[in-house]
């Protein structure tokens, strides 16, 4: 049997004329992480594909199963991959986070979906496509667990490829319900954590000194992440990951972050709005308190990678400067600015599509730069161009050196990072493609 696993090429995300160069591109751990999970009794040879470093000819690829991740902003070239492999008669699998939010929207373009995380019901639908009598659906069963699981395959994709293949997974899910976030959409509320001790032994085994963790929130649960932090002391690890503010403002746990070797943190500021924060239901977030969270961090030796959207309802065409210049005056070591994306399932998408004000049902669309809504108190085009002026304010270089000033990371590091995103900053033009805009009132009564 063999089996070809793919990550879709997107908008953003793609081999060649997409925005991420080698320098900001870490390996996925999905496709290692599904590959490691193909029954050993079954003898199948797997290939893995990603998109985001190679072309891809479905004509020229030999298969008798075909799996596909799919993000919201992956959907359509997905179903096009799809489309072409099942033509030829070979069957093909459909999961991930789109196919979670919205099974419906996938099952037409599929032989079959898997609906939520897939640690177990993969191996079952692979043992089942062996015995002919594979289902059109499998979903993630209550109860499931993440504890024993096999290490990622990450020797089956090109480590020269990427920036580094250190990359690892403690937890899943996130305790909040954020209205515009997929994670409690798709998978709830209720994290999912694997042994510390296998986490430990994962990053032991592969020899990891510097580290990326993807977990969406690392301190989900508190107590999980002191008992984690702690355990990697001794390994002398240095590592990045995704956190709330909520570790700010946690004095014991941000100084057990810093002694298990946090050197930077992503953290999703949002909004210089109350309003805004607490429409969205990320009222623990405090605007007047980030200016100190910066500051707290930066003495525990951690740099900020703090994330802002743009076009949530109590946003005004103001709203781009004064969150540009806020971050600046922060000093926010990398501050990154995005379009607010009603994701399919969300609560956000329901409301706005209640009022009728979802523009577009392009998926490629969905992809946080592009405005596919009617925002509340600015028009398309000025949420649309108000993002680069964000950019372009906080990339200058009067800004880059008022951050790089106070930034705690090593100099390359700070002044490789805040080029990297100059780029970005100037070149966002080159990604966008605002025809559909003249199109989307056809589009829109036609939904």
């Amino acid at each position: 049997m063999r089996i070809v696993l793919i990550s879709p090429k997107g908008p953003l995300y793609r081999h060649r004329g997409g925005i991420f160069k080698r320098s900001l591109r870490y390996m996925p751990l999905t496709l290692p992480t599904l590959a490691s999970l193909i029954p050993p009794e079954l003898g199948a040879e797997v290939h893995l594909i990603d998109e985001g470093i190679a072309d891809l000819d479905p004509a020229a690829i030999a298969a008798d199963l075909v799996g596909l991740t799919v993000i919201t902003g992956t959907a359509v070239r997905s179903y096009e991959l799809a489309a072409a492999f099942r033509a030829r008669g070979v069957p093909v699998v459909l999961g991930g986070p789109h196919v979670t939010l919205v099974p419906e929207d996938a099952q037409p373009h599929a032989d079959t979906v898997v609906v939520g995380y897939a640690e177990e019901s993969w191996p079952e639908l692979l043992r089942d496509f062996a015995a002919g009598r594979m289902r059109p659906r499998y979903d993630q069963r209550p109860g499931l667990s993440l504890a024993g699981m096999p290490m990622p395959r990450r020797d089956l994709l090109p480590r020269r490829r990427y920036l580094t293949d250190d990359v690892f997974e403690a937890t899943r899910g996130c305790i909040h319900r954020c209205d515009f976030c997929v994670v409690p959409a798709a998978w709830g509320t209720k994290p999912f954590q694997k042994p510390v001790e296998e986490v430990v032994e994962e990053i032991r085994r592969k020899g990891a000194r510097k580290l990326i963790f993807v977990d969406v929130n690392l301190i989900a649960d508190q107590v999980y992440a002191a008992r984690l932090f702690a355990a990697l002391i001794p390994l002398r690890v240095q590592w990045y990951g995704l956190a709330t503010v909520l570790l700010g403002q946690d004095p014991e746990l941000l100084s057990l972050a810093q002694r298990s070797g946090c050197k930077g943190i992503l953290m999703g500021l949002e909004s210089i709005s109350r309003e805004n924060l607490r429409a969205s239901k990320k009222g623990f977030n405090s605007p007047e308190r980030y200016q100190e969270l910066v500051a707290a961090l930066h003495r525990h030796g951690i740099a900020l990678q703090g994330c802002f959207v743009f076009g949530l309802d109590h946003d005004t065409p103001e709203i781009f400067l004064e969150t540009a210049r806020f971050a600046v005056e922060a000093r926010i070591d990398l501050p990154r600015f995005a379009v607010v994306t009603p994701f399919p399932g969300t609560a956000l998408y329901h409301r706005l599509e209640s009022e009728g004000r979802i523009l577009t049902r392009n998926w490629e669309l969905y992809d946080g730069q592009h405005v596919v809504f009617q925002p509340a108190r600015m028009s398309v085009e000025e949420l649309q161009r108000g993002i680069e002026t964000a950019w372009r304010y906080a990339y200058s270089v009067p800004s880059m050196m008022k951050r790089l000033a106070a930034s705690p990371s090593p100099w390359p590091v700070r002044l490789g990072t805040n080029l990297g995103y100059r780029f970005y900053a100037h070149n966002l033009h080159r990604f966008y493609n605002c025809d559909w805009i003249l199109g989307m009132g056809r589009e829109r009564s036609a939904a």
